[in-house]
């Protein structure tokens, strides 16, 4: 049995239809259909079947333009937040606090001496009125190597198309020459402090950054100079420079249980200097609270040390201290908060809990494995954040551009710190990728969010401690306990007191759910669908078949037009009608008597045949008719 047999079989067997055209098969379908409009078309009149044609066109295209609104909609992944309130103990957060100068400037006054003395000579020609008043005259000579790496120039912009920059060491002019009393205060309004920075010394490739106050730029100056000279010292060393936790932590309780600098675990912060965390579960459970309430909480007096601040480098003095889940980073410059010296700072925490829906429905994380950026904050065995990630990838950027690293960042492997005498540039390149857009934005596309975090909300309040009727005898107490001496050694100026506490068990979770499921969809097709067409699955069901059996009748057509085509050029190539099996099997048997008459005797002597022999039967040759086509070849 031939393909095409075959087909016309299995199309008979599924359709159970009156034909095998297209014609036919459309109104077979129309006939036979659940949906309301194709039986109109063609059981009404002409004028009517028009009007359904065009109504059932119509309202299909409808349906088709809902369904296609509704399944993008899907696809969109919106989704609706959700918010529930509960109750329960909780883990008593991370509780991270640093002093707000990194460093003790008795310990590093000997890394800075002489950036210190550039900074106050800068000073005095800055503010210095008239000339010929200054004190360069008398103090030693200058170091101008270090400042010409990284200028402050002054900036005159009483012709702001053409501004004249003056550098404060290169040129005797200063903001008061040639000018009156009245007239300095007008001047003064004309000139800028800014930052040179270049892309190597001596180069003209330079950029300036400006600042409105002469505060922030000799900060942002020193900063700068101070971050290259830091930067060549060990790690160790930085630790030692810093402030001890004995010296730091002056007394702890939490609840009812004491505890000391003991229970707090030490790192290494490049903004703050040594920072200790409180609760931080690495090595211990974490613990949990067991009421809500001042007295239930953490209780901490610390001595900030003021008179030991680095003059320069740190302007704010109190401080600095976060809230934040256990084995996470502290990111205090980001998230942290400054307590005042002098003061007793407490501090109500509320929890908040978000849980976010993960892919497609939102781009997060869970544990960060997903994203493309190299976590250089892994190194403390600290879980994934967006902080840690942002900062990672920048570390990564300076360090393929610029060629070495920030000093305020983790390294790379095989990277190391930038400075003045290695990197000439590094300033300059530094500034130009921290305020480039378009580095900044592959660092946000790269970086995700944590699917599941939990936020402290804080309600701080503050009042003066200890009191002028105590401050006696706690400062005598304190200093006793620090330095074992009864002179007193501690003041107003360096003591904060903090109290952290739970104001409720009440958290709140924040979640996401999906605005529209897989239910939401079916149903609302379905329903558009039975609006405009009075139509139910089975009616797609029917949909589908005729699909099927039109896609049957194309491939019969298809193989009849092939053997058709394959029969023409057989044509083409023998013109002459071709012989049948029996014309053939007759040349044959001709072929066979001319080879036996070729090696038979001649005539002449050729036998005659013996009396009473019969003739040849050639009726035995006679060919019979072959049945090619099978006893399943009868016409259906």
């Amino acid at each position: 049995m031939n393909l095409k047999k075959y087909l016309v079989r299995a199309l008979h067997r599924l359709q159970k239809g009156p034909g095998y055209t297209y014609k036919e098969l459309l109104v077979w379908y129309c006939d036979n259909t659940n949906t309301h409009g194709p039986k109109r078309i063609i059981k009404e009149g002409p004028k009517k079947k028009l009007i359904w044609f065009f109504l059932t066109l119509l309202f299909a295209s409808l349906v088709f333009w809902q369904w296609g609104i509704l399944i993008n909609t899907y696809l969109s992944y919106n989704v609706t937040s959700s918010l529930s309130i509960g109750f329960k103990t909780m883990k008593f957060p991370a509780v991270t606090v640093c002093n707000a100068n990194p460093f003790k400037y008795s310990e590093v006054k000997h890394l800075l001496k002489e950036l210190d003395r550039l900074i106050e000579a800068a000073l005095e020609r800055i503010l210095q009125p008239t000339p010929g008043n200054g004190s360069e005259n008398v103090s030693p000579p200058l170091d101008l190597e270090l400042w010409n790496q990284i200028p402050l120039v002054l900036i005159d912009e009483h012709d702001k198309d053409n501004p004249i920059i003056l550098d404060i060491f290169e040129t005797n002019q200063t903001v008061g020459d040639n000018e009156t009393a009245t007239g300095n205060k007008t001047k003064e309004k004309k000139y800028k402090l800014a930052v040179k920075l270049c892309s190597h010394q001596g180069s003209d490739n330079c950029t300036y950054r400006n600042f409105t106050s002469a505060a922030q730029a000799v900060t942002e100056w020193y900063i700068l100079q101070s971050t290259s000279i830091l930067s060549k010292v060990p790690l160790h060393e930085r630790i030692r420079m810093g402030y001890q936790a004995e010296d730091m932590i002056l007394a702890c309780l939490y609840g009812a249980e004491p505890c000391n600098y003991k229970n707090f675990t030490q790192i290494y912060h490049p903004d703050h200097g040594n920072c200790y965390i409180f609760n931080w579960g690495m090595d211990e459970e974490a613990l949990n609270s067991s009421n809500p309430g001042a007295e239930f909480g953490l209780k901490l007096i610390l001595d900030i040390s003021q008179q030991d601040y680095i003059p320069y480098l740190s302007s704010a003095a109190g401080a600095r201290l976060m809230l934040h889940q256990q084995k996470s980073f502290p990111f205090l410059k980001d998230q942290g908060i400054y307590a005042m010296a002098g003061t007793e700072t407490s501090i109500g925490v509320l929890v908040d809990e978000l849980e976010r829906m993960g892919y497609p429905y939102s781009d997060c994380t869970m544990n960060g494995s997903d994203v493309p950026v190299k976590n250089l904050y892994s190194q403390y065995n600290t879980s994934y954040s967006i902080q840690a990630c942002l900062r990672s990838c920048f570390q990564n950027h300076m360090a393929e551009i610029c060629g070495c690293g920030h000093y305020m960042f983790p390294l790379p492997e095989g990277v190391n710190y930038c400075n003045n005498e290695d990197n000439p540039g590094w300033a300059y390149c530094y500034s130009s990728l921290r305020s480039s857009i378009k580095q900044r934005q592959i660092c946000i596309d790269s970086c995700k969010e944590t699917c599941n975090d939990t936020q402290y909300k804080m309600t701080i309040s503050m009042a003066d401690w200890p009191s002028e009727a105590s401050e006696d005898w706690i400062f005598h107490i304190l200093s006793y306990e620090r330095d074992m001496s009864t002179n007193v050694t501690l003041d107003r100026n360096g003591i904060i007191k903090l109290n952290i506490y739970f104001q409720e068990y009440n958290y709140r979770t924040i979640s996401e759910s999906a605005a529209t499921t897989i239910v939401w969809l079916l149903s609302s097709l379905g329903g558009q669908f039975g609006f405009w067409m009075g139509g139910s699955v089975l009616c797609l069901i029917e949909f589908g078949e005729i699909i099927i059996d039109s896609l049957w009748i194309t491939i019969i057509n298809v193989i009849g037009w092939c053997k058709g085509l394959k029969q023409r050029r057989a044509r083409a190539r023998y013109p002459d009608v071709p012989p049948t099996v029996s014309e053939l099997v007759e040349a044959h048997t001709n072929l066979g008597f001319q080879h036996e008459a070729a090696g038979a005797l001649p005539e002449d002597e050729a036998l005659p045949p013996e009396p009473g022999t019969p003739p040849p039967n050639y009726d035995s040759l006679r060919v019979q008719p072959l049945d090619v086509l099978g006893p399943d070849s009868d016409a259906e």
